[in-house]
Formats: C-alpha cells, sequence, structure tokens
C-alpha cells in the first residue's frame, strides 16, 4: 500500500511502520499496575510530535496554537483506549532559546491541556547551537492516563453490525504537511499569507488551525456508553489507522459520501493530482476520530455526541471479512 507522492515529498510511511514493528514496540503503551487492593487498572501513555507542522508556523510568525497540536496528539491516543489524561510533559529543543517564541508556545501547552482536562507537569528545553537553522525548533509530547483494564477499548469486542460514527476534524491538524506544503509552496506557489476565498482565509491560518482535542467528548460518552473500538485518524489516514483496530475475521466497510470533505482536502488532492486511495491514506480528510459502536448503542451514543455540539458521520458499517479481503473496504 504506497503513498507516491508523500513518499517523493519526503515521508515514507510504509518504511516508518516497519520499524515500529521492528523494535516490537506499540505506541501508546499499556502497562498493567495495582493501584489498591480492590482494583486492576492499567497505565496508557503516548508520546508524540507535531511534524512539519512546525514550518508553517515559522512561516508565519505565528506560534501560539502549536502547543495545542503538541498535546492534541498526545491525549487523543490516550482516550482512544478509554482514558482519561492525567499529566502532560513536553520538550522543546531549538538553536538558541528565544524566549518570547518559547513562550508562545507553551502558552498553546497550557491552553491544549486545559481543553484536555490534564495537567501540565513539567518539560525540558534544550539548545542545540547549529542543529537548526535561525529560531528552528522541534517539539515532543508526552501523556499519561489510568483506565480500568477490564474496561480498555482495544477493538477486541468488535463485531458484525457495529456502526461506524466519524467525528468531524477541524482542518488538517498535525499530518501531511510534507505533502501540503509542498502542493502550497512549490507547486503552487503561495505564500503564507495568500488569502484563499473558499476557506474565507490565509493558507497560513487554514494550516495553523490547531488539532482538535476529543477528550472531553469521549469523556462523556464513556459515561453512558460502552465503545467497541476508537481509531485517532494521523499519520496514515483513515485506512492505515482504522485498519489496525479491526479484529481479523471482521471488515470495515467506510462510505466515503457520508461525510461532508472539507475544502482544504478537495483544494490540495486537485492541485497536488493526488489520487483518492492517497489521500485516504495520508490525511483525515475530515474525520479526526473514528468510534466503533454496537447497533443498539447507536441512537443514544448520536445524541450524547450532539449534546456535547460535536459534529458526527454514520460513515460505515462492520461486516464478515471473506477469505483475502482486506480489513477495511472504501466505497
Amino acid at each position: 500500500m504506497t503513498t507516491p507522492q508523500y513518499k517523493q515529498a519526503g515521508v515514507d510511511i510504509e518504511k516508518a511502520e516497519q520499524f515500529v514493528r521492528s523494535i516490537k514496540i506499540k505506541s501508546p503503551g499499556i502497562f498493567p499496575i495495582d493501584i489498591n487492593k480492590n482494583a486492576s487498572s492499567a497505565l496508557i501513555t503516548a508520546t508524540d510530535g507535531v511534524g512539519t507542522k512546525i514550518q508553517a508556523a515559522q512561516m508565519a510568525g505565528k506560534h501560539d496554537t502549536i502547543g495545542i497540536d503538541l498535546v492534541a496528539m498526545c491525549v487523543n491516543d490516550i482516550i482512544r483506549y478509554g482514558a482519561a489524561p492525567l499529566v502532560f510533559l513536553n520538550y522543546i529543543s531549538a538553536n538558541r532559546l528565544n524566549i518570547k517564541i518559547a513562550s508562545q508556545i507553551i502558552k498553546g501547552i497550557k491552553q491544549g491541556c486545559k481543553e484536555a482536562e490534564t495537567t501540565l507537569t513539567g518539560g525540558e528545553t534544550a539548545e542545540m547551537p547549529n542543529h537548526y537553522k535561525n529560531n528552528g525548533y522541534d517539539l515532543a509530547g508526552f501523556a499519561a492516563g489510568i483506565a480500568d483494564k477490564a474496561k480498555i477499548i482495544d477493538g477486541s469486542q468488535i463485531k458484525a453490525g457495529d456502526k461506524i460514527i466519524g467525528l468531524a476534524s477541524s482542518g488538517l491538524h498535525s499530518n501531511g504537511y510534507t505533502l501540503a506544503r509542498r502542493i502550497c509552496f512549490d507547486v503552487l506557489k503561495l505564500k503564507i499569507d495568500t488569502y484563499i476565498p473558499e476557506l474565507s482565509k490565509t493558507i497560513g491560518e487554514e494550516m495553523l488551525t490547531p488539532t482538535k482535542i476529543y477528550v472531553k467528548t469521549l469523556k462523556k460518552i464513556l459515561e453512558r456508553n460502552r465503545i467497541n473500538g476508537c481509531a485517532h485518524i494521523t499519520g496514515g489516514g483513515i485506512i492505515r489507522n482504522l485498519s489496525k483496530i479491526i479484529p481479523r475475521k471482521y471488515k470495515a466497510v467506510i462510505e466515503t459520501k457520508k461525510w461532508e470533505i472539507p475544502f482544504i482536502f478537495n483544494y490540495l488532492q486537485r492541485n497536488g493530482k493526488i489520487k483518492s486511495q492517497e489521500m485516504l491514506n495520508v490525511f483525515n480528510n475530515g474525520i479526526g476520530f473514528i468510534l466503533i459502536v454496537s447497533k443498539n448503542q447507536l441512537d443514544d451514543m448520536l445524541a450524547t455526541i450532539y449534546k456535547a455540539k460535536e459534529t458526527a458521520y454514520l460513515i460505515g458499517e462492520v461486516s464478515n471479512r471473506k477469505n483475502l479481503e482486506n480489513a477495511l473496504v472504501i466505497i
């Protein structure tokens, strides 16, 4: 399953996945712990960065939202297992520490932690002279949460007939930026402040829209309902992230016409001449988080989602998989 244009832009998703498989580490990690004698719990951990979205922030000279992305990429991975994030830590490395930029970054991290109902407990900064250009920097985040071991959402409860709900993304989130930047700035020769009428904003404003944090919504859902499977749609898009959680004897059938794909994705596909398969392999295409639920819980869950003022779409269903069929079928 290749993504030729993304690979040509400099990112090889398959090679990254081969590396993860070779070191036999899953992310997030799940570690059984005993909090007290009466409960068996698990520590859920996740770590991530924001990739080359940082370059868009540097081009725009705007660094007060990139920290929200950093938090989102980690806490969304925590909540997909059913664990509310408890703590968040950050790492900032830079050529030379620019206090103004670093303060803006931390402002965003604090905002992200507030949205995720978690706590920024610490972090680390490192000056690395000559490692980055000018005011260049990189970010990493780490989050941890606790889940009831018996209630961890790992996909094992998924069955035929389950419904698939897609929660709308806020835009590109924090994946696919190497390809998006190539299309916008190399192919189309846009400037970061070029105004795009169909977006009613500049391309820079669109690119820096923060990744949506789904923690509050998921917590409300979990108070009332059981979720059989969750997928945070990050690197690898819907295809890779959803396929990972589907049990071997089932398949997920997704109907792309069931949701409204935001203009930015159509814009990139058209101008980059990207095939639909690659779009689903690189970008979230308007779906930032996926829930798989039992049919008898669908109506109640949708009501909870709408009450939380979340945009959601019924995008597919789980069915039995025949021999040689893929875990994910797109129609």
